[in-house]
């Protein structure tokens, strides 16, 4: 393995512990079918020495059966497992890998291209920290690149790697790499995304993923591994405001009381005064408990069990915050919902919703407005629902009060996803945008710089769309 140590040979315990205490980078691979997405994979953990000698073995003897790189090794079969992913060469569910480098420890989410799959992309997504998007050098920019990077700028994924690819195919062409990422720049300008990296790649060959290519002395950027290891990820963390979803009521005893989850945001020290919500009730931390054993403080990921000074009635879907700190709570908010169901949404019908470790019952009264996920453009007059793979911003409201957050700033409670009553199946997952209550309709929207460019491009090249200034 590239990690390699001496430190297994004479103290294994001490490498392990060296090797759990690193930096974990979770990211996807996304982009239109065919860019290569699975093969990038492989190449990367062929290539870091990270595939285990049985694991190489199966590997060649399935490429003698169903590899499709020619007389190369198909490295995408290390990743597309199912049976029909291989037959047709194509990602179908969301694959994960685990690996690690002496520098940080990874968890990739390997999604498909197939716009009928776009509802896996988002899943996958939505726990990563960096997406990977790849492009064909000889397509460039694709339909399925722009709804993808959109999805991506939705989720609030602050890093962005644009992998242009089969830059063999193009003879490693500076100049098409240039016309490239000029057109995926006015793309990332319109989303706002900010931190964006562009490396030219051959997945098949291996350049400039691990190693770097002879191929392009005219790229003087890092490789694709590289960029992965050094993205600084700590301040995407919101270390400010805390937030802790309460998952279990902890009572193994007369003499412990216990509130187990996972710090969605913000520091916990213990003797910090908390408030309960809904409730409101307030005690000050008495411990903060892991498998371990107590610790003084806690950060965002940690999974703890707190416990408090004070005797007070807190249960599962409850949430802990400083006491100084209190968010608003509210009974009814817009958020954009991707939906991933078969039926489509039915404005009026109850569904069932889980926000956070909360679970109630909520209704969408109306979608506000669909979004052309092809073209980035909004629809406000949408009459019925949202179909499969659908993105819009929709007007919910609950059955009871919980705490409203944007979703851009606390990703941990601003999360939710929807449930149908009859079949307990997830129809929907979610964003909350803004509160809503208090209001018959949803307040005048407020658009960013980068949304008012996009308007302006539209109205500019696309006259027919009948697309209104904002």
């Amino acid at each position: 393995m590239s990690h390699a140590s001496v430190l297994i040979e004479k103290d294994i315990l001490a490498y392990l512990d060296q090797h759990e205490n690193k930096d974990l980078l979770r990211f996807l691979t996304c982009g239109s079918v065919d860019d290569g997405k699975s093969t990038l994979i492989g190449r990367l953990l062929f290539d870091s020495k990270l595939i285990f000698e049985d694991h190489l073995a199966a590997l060649h003897k399935d490429n003698e059966r169903q590899g499709n790189a020619g007389e190369a090794l198909d490295l995408a079969l290390l990743v597309d497992g199912l049976a029909s992913e291989r037959e047709q060469g194509i990602t179908i569910d969301v694959a994960y890998r685990y690996f690690s480098t002496d520098k940080r420890k990874f968890i990739i989410a390997d999604c498909p291209g197939h716009e009928q799959y776009t509802r896996n992309m988002a899943t996958g997504a939505s726990t990563c920290d960096l997406a990977v998007v790849m492009i064909d050098a000889r397509k460039g920019v694709l339909t399925q690149s722009r709804r993808h990077s959109f999805i991506v700028s939705l989720l609030g994924l602050k890093h962005v790697v644009v992998a242009i690819n089969k830059m063999d195919l193009v003879e490693f062409s500076e100049e098409r790499f240039n016309e490239i990422r000029a057109e995926y720049q006015k793309l990332a300008d319109q989303l706002g995304l900010e931190d964006v990296y562009y490396v030219p790649i051959s997945a098949l060959n291996g350049d400039n993923v691990v190693n770097r290519s002879e191929h392009t002395p005219w790229y003087h950027g890092e490789t694709l591994m590289t960029i992965l290891e050094q993205v600084e990820l700590r301040k995407d963390q919101n270390v400010e405001d805390f937030r802790f979803p309460v998952q279990f009521v902890n009572r193994p005893n007369l003499d412990f009381r216990g509130y187990c989850g996972t710090v969605a945001s913000g520091v916990v020290h213990k003797g910090d005064e908390l408030a309960v919500l809904p409730s409101g009730k307030t005690s000050r931390v008495k411990g903060i408990h892991t498998y371990e054993g107590e610790i003084p403080r806690a950060w965002p990921g940690d999974a703890v069990t707190i416990t408090l000074e004070d005797e007070i009635d807190i249960s599962r879907g409850d949430l802990l915050v400083h006491a100084n700190q209190k968010p608003a709570m509210g009974q009814r908010f817009a958020a954009h919902v991707v939906w991933m169901n078969e039926k489509a949404l039915v404005p009026g019908r109850e569904y069932g919703i889980k926000i956070g470790t909360k679970v109630t019952g909520c209704f969408v009264n109306k979608v506000l407005e669909e979004v052309d996920v092809n073209t980035l453009a909004r629809n406000t007059n949408v009459a019925s629902g949202l179909e499969l793979n659908a993105i819009g911003l929709c007007d919910v409201e609950l059955s009871e009060p919980v705490v409203v957050e944007d979703y851009q700033a606390h990703p941990g409670t601003g999360a939710f996803i929807l449930i149908d009553r009859l079949t307990n199946v997830t129809v929907a997952a979610g964003m909350v945008a803004q509160a809503l209550d208090g209001a018959d309709e949803a307040p005048k929207r407020e658009y960013t710089e980068a949304e008012r460019n996009l308007n302006r491009f539209i109205r500019e090249n696309y006259p027919e769309w009948g697309c209104k200034a904002v």
